[in-house]
């Protein structure tokens, strides 16, 4: 990664959701100081950083932040507040216990294939924001 590790973080998303992808975009459209880069939890990038360290991740958006893993809701909130204004006030949610912003959040999650739709294979990110993606280097 370009940036230093202190201050970059990387999310982990579903690559063939289109709910997954539309996030990532509205992630990087408010990002001006490209701060999060992105691995496609399909991605061979994604097994080897995830290897054992967050099992049955497939179903959940994944942050990796100074060496932290965060999921479900608590990643959604904290990739929020390294947003431009107005969204880092969405963070003030991390006061609802956790139990609660995770029953909505897995709600969403269990029905975003058939709300939003799905492709086939992983989005594939345009020459403009292919940097910010963690790719499989051989």
């Amino acid at each position: 990664m370009e940036n230093d590790q202190a201050t970059s973080a990387i999310v982990f998303f579903d690559g063939v959701c289109h709910l997954c992808q539309g996030a990532v975009k509205f992630i990087i459209r408010r990002d001006p100081r490209a701060r999060f880069h992105f691995a496609s939890l399909q991605s061979s990038t994604a097994r080897t950083l995830l290897a054992g360290r967050f099992p049955g991740s497939g179903d959940t958006m994944l942050l990796l932040e100074n060496g932290r893993m965060y999921s479900r809701s608590t990643a959604a909130l904290r990739i929020a507040k390294g947003l431009r204004f107005p969204w880092p006030l969405l963070y003030i949610l991390i006061v609802v216990p956790p139990v609660v912003r995770n029953a909505v959040y897995s709600w969403i999650a269990a029905n975003r294939y058939k709300w939003f739709g799905k492709d086939e294979a992983c989005m594939l990110p345009t020459p403009e924001i292919k940097a910010r993606f963690l790719e499989d280097r051989k």
